[in-house]
């Protein structure tokens, strides 16, 4: 549900669906527009945000419903992740069933996803007044929150079925004892790296769907003829351009995307040289594909200019991605010789 969550957060971000709604009702919000009347008021809200009228001047109330759907898809789908989240953790929390030691990361999650309601609104309220869209920065948050959510999730589950069914050690002890350690932390840590980078460049691909930058410079592998674009540093103070500069904004994702791949092919390489257990081997080669796949979604989402389907694939994917990412980090932790 967490990762259909990104996928539909992806397509309302897209579609220019994510300031329809313009109110927080976390309670009565759950009952959307029921006749004429209603859904007259509601796109009467929407006409007094600045997007309106700097965007979607003269759309009709059967346009507005159809932003407005996905929207409210969004903010339903959310509820819906903390009830089904919710209902069985305290039942089965007052019923004993829960040891106590899963007791507090459980808690801990469902904290995280009950702010990230809070966390959107947040967000689409730096839309509502002096922009027309949202904040990159807020942006960012919220998608870096549901992807710590997501990986959190995952991670308790990954403990759960391993302490049901223990893997054998990751990787069998080699000949010489302190290669063996050796290999088996250069390659603990390797899948480590790659699983931050991994979220580093999701997060940077947030301040690309924030900023509109993926509609610029669409030509793979240089831009504008160049390596680093020209205008990369064109704001001052410099830290800014990362962040605001849309060539910047571009060429950084674009960039730590290629360090992934990077370090993903390496961490791929050294393992073949470590006699690894089945499921830590096809968790390391799962890595790998994605990441090829990811890599030419986001080069297909880039040259065809951004279209629909391709650009929620793309960050399907990158959460595919980190799903492999975090699978293999998992797996290796159970190395033998550490």
């Amino acid at each position: 549900m967490v990762f259909l969550m990104v996928a539909i957060g992806g397509i309302t971000r897209l579609t220019e669906s994510g300031l329809s709604i313009t109110q927080w009702q976390p309670v009565a919000g759950v009952i959307p527009p029921l006749d004429e009347a209603q859904w007259a008021a509601e796109f009467e809200r929407y006409k007094a945000i600045p997007q309106y009228r700097a965007i979607h001047a003269g759309m009709t109330l059967a346009d507005f419903k159809g932003i407005f759907l996905w929207e409210y898809v969004h903010r339903l789908w959310g509820r819906l992740i903390g009830v089904a989240f919710a209902v069985p953790f305290i039942w089965m929390l007052a019923r004993r069933q829960i040891p106590l030691r899963l007791a507090p990361p459980l808690a801990g999650i469902f904290v995280l996803g009950s702010l990230q309601g809070a966390i959107g609104w947040y967000m689409v309220a730096s839309g509502l007044e002096d922009r027309i869209e949202v904040s990159q920065y807020r942006l960012a948050i919220h998608l870096a929150a549901a992807v710590a959510i997501y990986a959190a999730m995952l991670w308790v589950a990954l403990d759960l079925l391993a302490t049901r069914s223990p893997h054998p050690p990751a990787m069998r002890v080699p000949p010489s004892p302190a290669r063996g350690r050796g290999l088996g932390r250069g390659l603990r840590h390797g899948a480590g790296a790659v699983l931050l980078l991994t979220f580093i460049t999701m997060v940077a691909g947030s301040f690309v769907a924030g900023t509109r930058a993926g509609y610029l410079d669409n030509t793979f592998p240089l831009m504008e003829g160049r390596f680093v674009p020209p205008g990369y540093l064109h704001l001052s103070p410099w830290w800014l351009n990362p962040f605001e500069t849309l060539v910047a904004v571009q060429f950084d994702h674009r960039f730590l995307a290629e360090v992934t791949l990077a370090a993903i092919v390496a961490l791929w390489l050294v393992s073949r040289r470590v006699d690894l257990a089945r499921g830590a081997r096809l968790a390391l080669d799962a890595l790998l594909a994605l990441a090829l796949v990811q890599v030419g979604l986001g080069i297909a989402t880039l040259l065809f200019v951004v279209p629909l389907p391709l650009a929620v694939l793309h960050q399907a994917g990158g959460l595919a991605l980190l799903t492999a990412a975090l699978v293999a980090r998992h797996r290796l932790r159970t190395t033998a010789p550490l």
